[in-house]
């Protein structure tokens, strides 16, 4: 398997690449063309980027690795500095709000020094599900779902799963209360 066959099975690859490369240094230049606008939102950008159209709202400035891994539902607002590694996919429902700061980290690296040092890094992917709230500063960690409807606190870290219909806090991330 390639490179990328490998990182897209969620198995250990290499992100040094020649062609992983090229295509984060793609995705990269339509982001920077994106900030570029901060005004006026360029959607046939990140339809590009994507790979699909949508009615997304993303303030600049936002960052992804490569974008074709990125799955956004309708009515999807997104404040300043988002930021998306998508090496595995990020699924994102309908009604979600991200607020400023937040960072959804589909990447990971293995903790076994030798491993990590030779330049190996694995993937998980990401599901945040409809109707979503994103407090400022949270960072989503691979292979996590966010159930429907829940509300994650400012500054948190979730590490797992959290269920629907909830509010969770902190680092790690727990549910503190039913909605």
């Amino acid at each position: 398997m390639t490179p990328k066959q490998l990182m897209l099975a969620g198995e250990l690859y290499q992100a040094n690449d020649p062609e992983l490369v090229a295509e984060r240094r793609h995705a990269k230049q339509l982001c920077h063309r994106y900030n570029q606008e901060p005004i006026d939102l360029n959607r046939q950008l990140l339809g590009e980027l994507f790979g699909k159209e949508t009615n997304a709202h993303i303030e600049a400035p936002f960052r992804c690795d490569y974008g074709y891994n990125i799955r956004l539902g309708q009515n999807f607002y997104a404040n300043y500095n988002f930021t998306v590694l998508d090496c595995a996919p990020v699924s994102i429902g309908d009604n979600v709000l991200v607020a400023p700061n937040v960072v959804l980290s589909a990447a990971g690296h293995p903790v076994e020094v030798a491993s990590r040092v030779a330049g190996w890094e694995f993937a998980r992917p990401i599901t945040i599900e409809d109707n979503v709230w994103l407090g400022a500063g949270v960072l989503v960690l691979p292979g996590v779902r966010i159930g429907a409807g829940t509300t994650i606190g400012a500054g948190s870290v979730v590490t797992r799963d959290i269920p629907a219909g909830v509010v969770a806090v902190g680092n790690p991330c727990r549910v503190i209360r039913s909605l």
